[in-house]
């Protein structure tokens, strides 16, 4: 799988070790950035992030920052993005379960590193059920056509 990853300042050195665990699991990852510690504005890398999900470019996105919120509203505002905050298994899980999310969206400052593997391995290895959950979806998907 394809997967586009990006971070603030907060997240980078979180982006940098979750790359290499991604990386070890078998995917192709590409940076869209931060590329260092250097104060930094969260919309510039989710909106690069997004665009390649909602392109078609990658398969799906990982974005990082303090706690995850301002990336998931930065990438949901490009058509085909379905971005989560996830903090927990549960909300990983459900996230691509259920809605078919393609950008997880990761707290650099709320979790540590062991729990930020578990919930990217997990996130990756979900399969969307489709069923009564596709309908939801595509009346998401209906509406941004529309809009």
């Amino acid at each position: 799988m394809k997967i586009a990853m990006g971070s603030d300042h907060r997240g980078f050195a979180c982006k940098q070790k979750l790359a290499n665990f991604v990386r070890g699991l078998g995917h192709e990852v590409t940076d869209a950035g931060s590329y260092n510690e250097e104060y930094s504005d969260y919309p510039d890398f989710a909106l690069v992030v997004a665009k390649r999900v909602g392109g078609g470019d990658v398969d799906r996105g990982i974005l990082i920052c303090g706690t995850g919120i301002g990336m998931a509203m930065a990438a949901n505002k490009v058509a085909g993005v379905r971005a989560a905050p996830c903090h927990d298994l549960v909300t990983a899980e459900m996230s691509r379960r259920h809605n078919d999310a393609n950008v997880l969206c990761l707290s650099a400052d709320l979790q540590g590193e062991e729990m930020m593997e578990r919930i990217v391995r997990l996130w990756l290895e979900t399969e969307f059920e489709g069923g009564r959950h596709a309908r939801r979806v595509d009346k998401i998907k209906k509406y941004e056509a529309e809009n």
